[in-house]
C-alpha cells in the first residue's frame, strides 16, 4: 500500500524536526483515515519539497510527525500545459482529475466560442474553485510531489499567446491530417525534431501547450487564430473522444514522447 500524502505548508516543513498536522489535513488523516502512531506518511507543499514522516502521536484530529527526511524533486521537465475547453455538467472535472493523475503541470480553462457550460459572476468562480479543489486532491492520491496550476479562465486571444510562446504548440482537432502519435518532439540531449517543429531542435523542449476544445469543437476562427500562433492540428486517432477524456489521452502520447515517463 502506497504512502499517503497530505499538504503542509513549505513554512512549516522547511528546518524542522517534528510537525504537527492538524486543521483540514490533519483531521482527515486522524478522523477519516485513522492512521496511527508508527504509520509512515509524507507531507508536500505541492512546488517539489517533500517531508517523508513517521506518525508520533494522534489526538483524533491532529498528527504529531517525525521529519525522517526533506528532500527537494526537481521540477517536471518539458512543462505541459493542457488548454481546456469548458464543458458542461462534471466533465471538465472529470478532465482535471484525470490529467492531474498523468501529471498536467497547467490546466487553463477555455471559454471557447462554443462552449456550452459558461464561467460568469458567482457560479464561474464555484466552477473554478471546484476545478482546483479537484486538482488538488488528485495530486494527493496519485502522490505529485508538484501539484498542477489551475489558471484564471483564458479567452482565444490569451491562448493564441500561449502557443506562441510555446516551444511546441497542439491544437486537438478531429479532422486534422496529422496524427499526434507522428508526433517527434525535440530531445533534451539535441535528437532532431520533426519537420513541423525543425526551429524547436535549436533548444531543449520547455513547454508544450496542448489546447483541447469544449463539446462544440473548435470553431473554423479559432482555428486560423492558433495557426497564426504557430499550432499545428492532430488528431488523437480513427475515433472521435469527448473533451473530458480527449486532453488526458492527448497528455500522455505527449509526456511519454517528452521523456518524462521515461
Amino acid at each position: 500500500m502506497s504512502v499517503p500524502v497530505f499538504h503542509a505548508p513549505r513554512e512549516q516543513l522547511a528546518g524542522s524536526s517534528t510537525v504537527r498536522l492538524d486543521g483540514p489535513e490533519g483531521r482527515h488523516a486522524a478522523l477519516v483515515r485513522r492512521l496511527q502512531p508508527r504509520e509512515r506518511i509524507d507531507l508536500t507543499d505541492g512546488a517539489g519539497l517533500v517531508a517523508n514522516c513517521v506518525i508520533l502521536h494522534s489526538d483524533g484530529y491532529a498528527l504529531d510527525l517525525e521529519v525522517q527526511e526533506l528532500r527537494m524533486v526537481p521540477a517536471p521537465s518539458p512543462r505541459l500545459t493542457v488548454v481546456q475547453g469548458l464543458a458542461k455538467g462534471d466533465r471538465g472535472e472529470t478532465a482535471v482529475e484525470t490529467m492531474t493523475e498523468i501529471g498536467v503541470d497547467v490546466i487553463v480553462p477555455w471559454s471557447a466560442g462554443r462552449s456550452i457550460a459558461q464561467w460568469k459572476g458567482e457560479r464561474g468562480a464555484k466552477s473554478l474553485a471546484k476545478w482546483r479543489g479537484t486538482a488538488r486532491e488528485a495530486a494527493k492520491q496519485s502522490r505529485r510531489s508538484w501539484w498542477p496550476e489551475v489558471t484564471e479562465p483564458a479567452t482565444t486571444a490569451k491562448v493564441a499567446r500561449l502557443l506562441a510562446a510555446a516551444s511546441v504548440p497542439v491544437v486537438l482537432h478531429e479532422e486534422a491530417e496529422l496524427a499526434l502519435a507522428s508526433l517527434k518532439l525535440p530531445e533534451s540531449a539535441g535528437e532532431p525534431a520533426a519537420a513541423a517543429f525543425s526551429a524547436a531542435s535549436a533548444s531543449a523542449v520547455t513547454e508544450i501547450v496542448l489546447v483541447v476544445g469544449p463539446e462544440g469543437g473548435i470553431s473554423p476562427e479559432e482555428l486560423v487564430q492558433f495557426a497564426e500562433a504557430g499550432a499545428a492540428p492532430y488528431r488523437m486517432g480513427p475515433t472521435v473522444l469527448r473533451t473530458s477524456t480527449a486532453g488526458t489521452a492527448a497528455a500522455a502520447v505527449l509526456l511519454a514522447r517528452s521523456g518524462r515517463w521515461n
